[in-house]
Parts: structure tokens; C-alpha cells; sequence
């Protein structure tokens, strides 16, 4: 008697299943945005959105931003904002750090006569949750000094200079959203660009700098890429997929 169908489905080989691609976790200035540097450069938004793992946006911006960013491309909104003072698993919302003490700093550097360089409408620190950034056309001297009396910290991203706690940091946030979504961080391909990106290069599996990067990104990370900006990036997502 000839093989029933269910039979002869199950007695053939099975073809290979294609590998999943890897969890990303991408910083956005400097590494998801035009070669000119500002503004997202659309051609990341298909492949993050067909991508088949998780990915995290880990960046300086303000919280809102990456949060808005996760529904355009419309993928789940998980996100480290403000160099890892705030951190959200697409359920919880986790604040690190408090604005009090950066705002004083701000308060300070205005009254010493400087601007944090926004403009009145400072679109930049209006929903910040954690930390103030000041333009980088503004002098860096005073604001430095204001802030370790107040035993805060100065990055320079490229883009602002970040006054914030010096205990979060973007990585420990990676951590928090790996734990909650469970996700293997040696799985994890990093890609970023500037000094606040050290500290999520250090808890990935794999890490990539794209050629715009600063010195500290450069050296942290495992490869540096030939590709600046969102090139260097897709390069990364072609290689790992």
C-alpha cells in the first residue's frame, strides 16, 4: 500500500531553516541618519521593521524621540533615551536619574551670562526626564566646572554636551531591557558612534563603530566600519542578517 500523504510528508527531509538574525541595539545621531548627519536617513526604516528580532534604540535624545521614532518605523518600542537615564521595555518605564540636579547646573550657567544654545523654545530639554544638553557652540569650560560642583558629568556625544549623573549609562540600560524582554546580550550586534556608546559596545556580543565615530567609540569597539552614518549601519545589517 502506497504511503498515506501524512506519511510521506513526514519521512521527507526538512529543508533548513534560515538563521534569525541577531538583536541590534543602535544608537541614532551619527549612526542612524543622513550622511550630512542630521535628520534619519529613511532607508533604515524597512529593514529595522522586517527585522526578526528585537531591536533596541539606545541614544542622548530626550525620551519622547525614540520612542516616536519606534512607531514611524513600527517596530516595538524599546529604548534607552538620555544616555541611559531613562529606560523602557515596552511596558515599564525606568528613571535612572533625576533632572533636579542638572537643571540647577543649567540655572547656574545662565545666570554666569551663557546659553544652552535651544533658543526659547528649546525643543531639546523640554521633555527631558533626567538630564539637560547644551549646544556644542557654547563654551564648555564654565559649564564643566558648574557641574562637578555638583558632582555631575559632561559627555560630549558630537551632537550636545550631555550634563547628567555620571552612574547611568547607556549599556547598564541595555541591560535593564535584556533582562525584562529576554534577550542573550552575547546574541547582541551594537552599532554606534560616539563615547556614549563605550558602555553598550561593552555588555553586546558585537560591537561596530561606524567611520564617523569619535576616538572612544573607535577603540571600544570590536570592528571599525569603512562607512559613515546609516551606510555604515546598513553595511552591518547586510553582513549580519
Amino acid at each position: 500500500m502506497p504511503p498515506s500523504p501524512s506519511a510521506s510528508s513526514s519521512s521527507s527531509p526538512s529543508s533548513p531553516s534560515s538563521p534569525s538574525p541577531p538583536p541590534l541595539v543602535l544608537d541614532i545621531d551619527g549612526t542612524l541618519t543622513r550622511p550630512e548627519g542630521w535628520g534619519i536617513d529613511p532607508r533604515i526604516f524597512d529593514p529595522l521593521r522586517e527585522w526578526d528580532a528585537p531591536v533596541i534604540l539606545a541614544t542622548g535624545k530626550a525620551f519622547p524621540y525614540p520612542i516616536a521614532l519606534c512607531h514611524f518605523i513600527g517596530i516595538p518600542e524599546l529604548v534607552v533615551a538620555e544616555n541611559g537615564g531613562v529606560v523602557y521595555t515596552g511596558e515599564d518605564a525606568f528613571f535612572t536619574a533625576d533632572r533636579d540636579a542638572p537643571q540647577t547646573v543649567a540655572e547656574q550657567y545662565r545666570a554666569a551670562g551663557y546659553d544652552l544654545g535651544w533658543g526659547d523654545g528649546d525643543t531639546i530639554n523640554r521633555w527631558r526626564e533626567t538630564e539637560i544638553a547644551v549646544s556644542r557652540d557654547q563654551p564648555l569650560d564654565p559649564l564643566e566646572a558648574f557641574a562637578a560642583d555638583a558632582e555631575l558629568e559632561v559627555i560630549d556625544t558630537g551632537y550636545a554636551y550631555h550634563v547628567k549623573d555620571a552612574a547611568p549609562n547607556k549599556g547598564d540600560g541595555v541591560e535593564v531591557i535584556a533582562e525584562h524582554v529576554g534577550i542573550d546580550l552575547a546574541d547582541c550586534v551594537a552599532v554606534g558612534d560616539s563615547i556614549n556608546d563605550v558602555s553598550t559596545f561593552e555588555v553586546v556580543g558585537r560591537s561596530f563603530a561606524v567611520s564617523n565615530a569619535d576616538d572612544e567609540a573607535r577603540a571600544a569597539a570590536d570592528e571599525v566600519l569603512d562607512a559613515a552614518h546609516a551606510d555604515g549601519t546598513l553595511s552591518v545589517l547586510e553582513r549580519v542578517r
